[in-house]
């Protein structure tokens, strides 16, 4: 795809992600990217709304400066908003890229990843928000969560934004990649919110909609005694059905 399609996809799926009735964000919260080439990337601007998305919504990034921010030590918030400024491909441009950009930087260099989307569900931060939000995301717990999100998210306890946490996600992220052979879907931060990876917009935007259900159906079984987990058995037959490995190409795979 061309980078001008690229963004309106990115843009499309950004104005969805927004939308109120989904209670995924409200004001500023939450942020979007799409790799579009090798060297760049668009990511959301800082202090924009999901909701009130357009072209000039987003700000195209170079990898490399981007990553590079991650190498640093002794970075102060000023110098991490200076180097994220001198990051863009556009330097005339008055836009400045969101504090998170660093993390989309990395995520959008995972195998098959093509599109990221943060968010702040309002079902998924009812469990995050809790003392036993880890314990309660601890196995799986009905089938079309396994074949959207994948066989387990990867769990983060809180982090301060930025580049702390950025590093908390490569960190993260790796190992996921060489314990389960593939990056993760999906990404939760204690007291933060939800990241969703995805192939392409439509797969972010499905991803990011399943995790909100399995965190209702979650809240919905501890009225009756708490959640009935598959085994490990059932996760990886799930994985393995030719059918179900159907249903996941549909999104890119």
């Amino acid at each position: 795809m061309d980078s001008k399609t690229i963004l309106d996809q990115l843009v499309q799926m950004s104005l969805n992600l927004g939308k109120p009735k989904n209670e995924y964000v409200i004001l500023g919260e939450g942020n979007t990217s799409a790799r579009v080439d090798e060297d760049t990337f668009y990511v959301k601007q800082s202090g924009s709304y999901l909701a009130n998305a357009n072209r000039d919504s987003f700000v195209r990034v170079r990898f490399a400066s981007a990553l590079a921010i991650l190498e640093e030590s002794n970075l102060t918030d000023d110098d991490i908003k200076s180097k994220l400024m001198a990051a863009r491909t556009d330097s005339m441009s008055p836009s400045r890229p969101s504090i998170e950009t660093v993390f989309h930087a990395f995520l959008l260099t995972l195998p098959g990843v093509n599109v990221v989307g943060h968010t702040h569900p309002t079902a998924v931060n009812s469990v995050l928000c809790s003392k036993n939000a880890k314990e309660v995301f601890g196995g799986r717990i009905f089938p079309d969560e396994i074949v959207y999100c994948g066989v387990r998210p990867v769990f983060l306890e809180y982090i301060d934004p930025g580049v702390p946490l950025a590093r908390a996600i490569r960190e993260a992220a790796a190992a996921y990649l060489e314990e389960e052979g593939a990056p993760p879907k999906v990404i939760v931060m204690q007291n933060h919110g939800l990241i969703a990876l995805g192939a392409n917009a439509h797969e972010v935007e499905a991803i990011t909609a399943m995790w909100v259900k399995t965190c209702k159906v979650l809240a919905g079984t501890y009225i009756f005694g708490g959640p009935r987990r598959f085994t490990k058995e059932n996760v990886e037959r799930l994985c393995t059905r030719p059918d179900e490995a159907y249903r996941r190409r549909q999104f890119g795979e």
